[in-house]
């Protein structure tokens, strides 16, 4: 085995590996497929996690096969490191592909003298083994919510909804600015990258507060890969239920998934008046300093930072 920096060569195999073995785990655990629509759709992990982090994906390479037997991609913060989506190809679960490919991830924040952050699955507990015995602390608790959004969009509306308008570039720094006193990280270059939609999939709306500045923000992608609402930040529950609200009418016809804090219940109890139903619960893991949420939090997969 041999570990190495992914090249734009093994893209393919990256996302067939992406594919197999998150399918894998949840055909056998849940009776279900989360990429439903094929291999090439995972190609999006690559092309998004290289547009934001050149060179920030370890492969683990069986070199007398010439196969790729593990991945994982990684997101170098100034206030942390976030750790990625992390695959291993069945046919070599057990050969602690997974373990050295989170050793190479654990050393390079520590020489970096970072935290080192996740968001993973609660229900799987071979990877919250696997990050356990590493040292991470599971820090938070939440919810993976969605809801079937009509074709003629929900009904009614909630407070706040009116103050809800479409990012631009000119917000980033009040977008930065509001994460770093909610949830002490920063990471400018997602937000320029989420408004700017090179791809086409991306969404960004802000919320208005009363003295020029934002109170929240919402991001959601629409891609066969990935439908999902989130990266978020909102100063309070209702905050956040306007953004989440006015983000859903954006996705009339889908069931977008969004993970929301456990701890929030006047937030939870509004989505399920929404018809919410819950499809998993995930751990935001710490390994190292984690300094709480002074606000509301709602992380994503893409990319991941708890």
């Amino acid at each position: 085995m041999r570990l190495r920096t992914m090249l734009p060569a093994d893209w393919p195999q990256v996302a067939q590996l992406i594919h197999d073995s998150t399918n894998a785990w949840y055909q056998s655990n849940r009776n279900l497929s989360i990429f439903g629509a094929g291999i090439e759709s995972c190609l999006l992990f690559c092309q998004v996690y290289e547009d934001l982090d050149p060179g920030c994906c370890v492969v683990a390479e069986d070199e007398s096969a010439g196969q790729i037997m593990g991945s994982c991609f990684y997101h170098p913060r100034d206030t942390h490191v976030s750790l990625g989506i992390m695959n291993v190809h069945p046919g070599h679960f057990g050969k602690h592909v997974a373990s050295k490919l989170l050793a190479f991830i654990t050393d390079l924040a520590d020489r970096a003298g970072k935290p080192l952050r996740l968001v993973s699955s609660a229900m799987n507990l071979d990877s919250f083994s696997l990050y356990n015995r590493a040292g991470f602390t599971p820090r938070a608790v939440f919810q993976d919510m969605l809801i079937p959004v009509p074709a003629e969009g929900l009904p009614g509306s909630c407070a706040g909804q009116d103050r809800v308008r479409d990012a631009t570039l000119d917000d980033v720094a009040a977008m930065v600015e509001l994460e770093q006193q909610v949830s002490h990280i920063s990471r400018p270059n997602d937000y320029r990258y989420f408004i700017q939609n090179r791809l086409g999939i991306w969404r960004v709306s802000v919320l208005e507060s009363g003295h020029g500045g934002i109170d929240g923000f919402l991001c959601s992608v629409n891609h066969p890969a990935s439908n999902m609402l989130g990266p978020g930040v909102m100063r309070t529950e209702t905050d956040a239920a306007a953004l989440i609200r006015s983000e859903l009418d954006h996705h009339r016809g889908r069931s977008p998934v969004f993970l929301v804090p456990s701890d929030r219940a006047q937030l939870v109890r509004q989505i399920y008046s929404w018809d919410g139903r819950n499809c998993e619960i995930h751990f935001c893991q710490v390994r190292g300093r984690f300094d709480g949420s002074d606000g509301v939090v709602m992380p994503t997969f893409m990319p991941e930072t708890g």
